[in-house]
């Protein structure tokens, strides 16, 4: 196997590894630099496992994007499974459950051979969300967004120039880092048909809070440019069609992916009817979201240094995240739920654990309980390694779910 150097967002350079024997793969210290960990394949559901258990995942075929055989076996039970698999919630009588959208045609948004952003993501979700423990979990078929309601955050010029970048067979470039093929024009647009449902199910009282597992991402996506994965910013549409249909005067934009959501500040810059609050490593692509950049007074940055750990990013959501939202207020608070600050993720050298997204997520609880009638949206956005993707989204959505 090839141990030349990948670029995926424009900075991070990683080192294809090669697989042992065992099928582990071989790495160097967390998080340095060209030494990141194999992309890796999906997780097998845990329901079976006993606490401290280890679990052989078998191999299986090729993706069908291309990707190469690099799976991940042999790990040791986690201590997250031991909390959320193994303990089966049930909703109290009368209670509104948790809602999740999804849908087949994520899967069909294809990227290059190798590529982080790929369907096997989505395939770890599905696969640690059919463990008992998310019995309770109200799932919903995700319906095809109103192709209108993107002109609530980027312009029709831009819009059709995606539409036309569409190719009819194979795939192609974008930019550096971000690709079409033939079904990503469906999945982007029922990416947002989910996540304006989820907006009508929390505003309209059909769910207690809402997690859409889509894909493409969305939130570097800035009004006039489709890049870092993303094609149109789905986060930045939800908030718009909450203000346009459901009279949300102040709606909360809380993004702790590890890369700075450009788009969605690109996008509310002047707007001080959205708040717009980030965490996020710097340096890291794509170079914004220094404390500097405040637009009208609206946008919240708390870059995190290389190699920042749990007790550092519970500080920035402390002091800065969570002051910054009590001060505004919303009506609603939307989520841009990226999972690759997790220490194990290729693509940055944050060292957060599953624990770190199950508190964040109940801070955030917390703040709809106060100021939004409970009114919470999460939209999954980056998340490389799909171990550490399952295991958070297994601690974001069983937070979730204890409303």
């Amino acid at each position: 196997m090839s141990a030349g150097p990948v670029f995926w967002l424009g900075i991070v350079p990683l080192r294809r590894l090669p697989v042992m024997d065992s099928g582990v793969c071989r790495r160097g210290p967390p998080h340095s630099v060209g030494h990141a960990t194999e992309f890796n394949r999906v997780p097998d559901s845990p329901a079976s496992r006993a606490p401290g258990s280890e679990v052989t995942l078998p191999r299986s075929s090729a993706p069908a994007n291309g990707a190469d055989d690099m799976g991940w076996r042999n790990f040791p039970s986690h201590s997250a499974f031991q909390t959320w698999s193994l303990r089966p919630r049930v909703p109290r009588l009368g209670a509104m459950a948790t809602r999740l959208y999804t849908h087949p045609i994520f899967l069909e948004h294809l990227t290059p051979p190798g590529h982080p952003e790929r369907p096997d993501r989505l395939r770890a979700i599905e696969r640690v969300l059919d463990d008992e423990a998310f019995s309770a979990l109200d799932r919903v078929k995700a319906p095809e967004g109103d192709e209108k309601t993107i002109l609530y955050a980027h312009p029709e010029q831009f819009v059709e120039r995606v539409r036309a970048a569409i190719p009819e067979t194979g795939i192609v470039s974008i930019d550096a880092d971000t690709s079409a093929s033939p079904k990503s024009w469906q999945a982007a647009v029922t990416a947002i048909g989910a996540a304006n449902a989820a907006i009508d199910d929390v505003f309209e009282g059909r769910a207690a809070n809402v997690f859409v597992a889509a894909r493409p991402p969305g939130h570097h996506a800035e009004k006039t440019t489709a890049m870092g994965f993303c094609l149109f910013n789905t986060a930045a549409i939800a908030a718009r069609y909450a203000q346009k249909k459901h009279q949300a005067e102040r709606v909360a934009i809380v993004d702790w992916d590890v890369h700075h959501g450009n788009g969605t500040q690109d996008i509310f810059w002047d707007d001080p009817s959205v708040l717009y609050c980030s965490t996020h490593q710097m340096p890291l692509y794509p170079g914004t979201g220094a404390k500097s950049e405040t637009g009208a007074g609206n946008i919240v940055n708390a870059p995190l240094a290389p190699q920042t750990g749990s007790d550092l990013f519970r500080d920035a959501f402390l002091s800065r995240v969570l002051p910054s939202i009590d001060a505004f207020a919303p009506d609603l608070i939307i989520i841009s739920a990226g999972f690759d600050a997790h220490h194990r993720d290729p693509l940055a050298e944050i060292n957060l654990t599953e624990d770190d997204f199950d508190w964040a997520t109940g801070k955030l609880m917390e703040r709809a309980g106060r100021h939004s009638s409970n009114r919470l949206v999460s939209l999954l956005e980056g998340g490389y390694d799909l171990q550490g993707l399952a295991f958070s989204v297994a601690a974001h959505v069983g937070r979730l779910m204890k409303g």
